[in-house]
């Protein structure tokens, strides 16, 4: 039984930076071919861009504005309303009635939907053909024609998400003047990321950090 369990585990094709097919690799199907749960990338994506929420918009109640100490006219006899304060809310330049406050609109999604929600779209790409897995980048310098040739060469069209198990300054350097390409750490791997992307290309040493930190 485990011999055929093993045989249906999915498999990767692993290319290196010309383009180039050289093997494949077996992934867990418990992260690669998991089925998509919609609700938990929904949740999970909704939180983070809360969390990314300034919350920073503030207005003045009527005891914040300046002003309007004194009765603007006695209370009887001018045949005009009463007033106590040109700081009103119904006045002009008044106060504001429950206007926005500084506030943190992140909400807590568990972490087993977190875990979900990545595993989700990490299988949703591996089903459309968009997670590609090379055997690294060896860039000797920061050159982004370098990096444009290889995502040619990888047939990548789109939005592209890089991934790397350790940071490396020349593929952040070649990558980030080219509109549409991310790259980020394999321990920062997120719904959203994954979301806005129409490519994953992951590094092999970042598929196996994948492995390691979602296979727990």
């Amino acid at each position: 039984m485990k011999g055929d369990a093993l045989s249906k585990m999915p498999k990767l094709a692993l290319y290196n930076q010309e383009g180039v097919p050289v093997g494949e690799l077996e992934v867990p199907e418990a992260i690669f071919a998991a089925p998509v749960k919609e609700a938990a990338v929904y949740s999970a994506a909704m939180a983070q861009e809360a969390r990314r929420r300034q919350g920073n918009a503030a207005t003045k109640n009527r005891g914040e504005v300046r002003g309007g100490g004194s009765k603007p006219w006695v209370q009887k006899g001018t045949g005009r309303a009463r007033h106590g304060s040109i700081r009103s809310p119904i006045w002009v330049g008044g106060g504001t009635v429950f206007g926005p406050r500084p506030r943190d609109y992140g909400f807590a999604v568990p972490k087993k939907v977190r875990r979900a929600a990545v595993k989700s779209v990490l299988s949703s790409k591996a089903q459309e053909n968009k997670l590609l897995v090379i055997e690294g980048f060896n860039l000797e310098r920061p050159r982004t024609k370098e990096m444009i040739q290889i995502l040619n060469k990888l047939q990548v069209a789109g939005k592209a998400l890089i991934v790397t198990a350790e940071p490396e300054p020349n593929v952040i350097k070649s990558a980030r003047n080219l509109p549409g390409v991310k790259t980020i750490l394999a321990d920062q791997l997120n719904v959203l990321d994954l979301l806005n992307h129409d490519y994953l290309l992951m590094t092999r040493a970042a598929l196996e950090r994948v492995q390691e930190v979602f296979g727990k």
